[in-house]
């Protein structure tokens, strides 16, 4: 009698993913430095409008998305994840025009912790609320004085991370490959220049918006949005929504590791404790977060 043959397979292991999703947040960190020099040429919006049409050409040269790799339901979370992505990017850019960055930061991560609290169960939740924690002390949003406008801005952008979280997974789970940024990334770039276009035509008669700018751009775009995008939607392929949102509150503490090393700024006590917090609930999020 023949010996049958065992196919084995291939588990996602939440310790690659939480590693993708770690090396996504470095990612955008480094962008945003990057993305400071461009501000003075193009202001805040104008900057993300330019990484986001930078992005979705890249998306669709790297990608080349077929129409024939979608559904009808895979095609519209694409299309509804670009409309996210750009929502995303903008609105935070308007909230750190009105408040503090800290401020900001602690409003934008109710949306990563509400879906960790929604998705997660029994110790995910734990994780969640512990990781909450962390970010507060990191970002100590009770010190300054709280502009309307900014606070409606930073909460609109949470929502929208809730959203790109949710479409990132479900885009991965069935658009192979990249081919869902191939349409997402296009569709960002497309409503960005419907809101910051017409300044952008203002640079460029300007003189502002010229060849050494826009290479700068192309260079920033890799950073933020290219890279971290494509890590993230390998990343939720890999890990539960509840653990990826978890593991999103890392970025504070990373943000405030590179300024500690390439700036010199040395953490509070409070903020080394809010650090110790995240990195434990990240640890935790990522032990209990492979999916099924």
């Amino acid at each position: 009698m023949a010996t049958p043959t065992l196919t084995p397979t291939l588990t996602p292991t939440p310790r690659i993913g939480a590693a993708m999703a770690t090396g996504a947040m470095v990612c955008v960190q480094l962008g945003l430095a990057c993305s400071v020099g461009l501000f003075a040429h193009l202001g805040s919006t104008g900057t993300a409008c330019l990484r986001l049409l930078w992005a979705g050409l890249l998306f669709v040269l790297i990608a080349r998305p077929r129409p024939s790799a979608f559904t009808r339901s895979a095609l519209a979370a694409s299309a509804g994840l670009g409309v996210v992505t750009a929502g995303l990017t903008i609105l935070f850019t308007e909230a750190i025009a009105r408040i503090p960055l800290g401020t900001a930061s602690a409003l934008e991560f109710l949306g990563p912790l509400g879906v960790a609290l929604l998705r997660g169960r029994g110790r995910a939740r734990g994780w969640a609320l512990l990781a909450g924690v962390g970010v507060v002390l990191l970002t100590n949003p009770w010190r300054a004085g709280l502009d309307p406008a900014g606070v409606g801005f930073a909460l609109a952008a949470a929502g929208c991370w809730a959203g790109y979280i949710l479409l990132t997974q479900r885009v991965g789970d069935h658009v192979v490959g990249l081919s869902g940024l191939g349409v997402s990334m296009p569709v960002a770039g497309l409503v960005a220049a419907l809101v910051a276009g017409p300044g952008l035509v203002e640079h460029v008669q300007s003189g502002r918006l010229d060849l050494p700018v826009l290479l700068a751009g192309l260079g920033v775009a890799l950073l933020l949005p290219v890279l971290p995008f494509s890590l993230e939607l390998l990343a939720l392929r890999r890990l539960t929504t509840a653990a990826f949102g978890t593991l999103m509150c890392l970025e504070p503490a990373i943000a405030l590791g590179i300024g500690l090393l390439l700036l010199h700024q040395v953490p509070s006590l409070g903020a080394a404790a809010g650090i110790a917090a995240v990195v434990i609930a990240g640890i935790g999020a990522e032990r209990a977060g492979a999916r099924a």
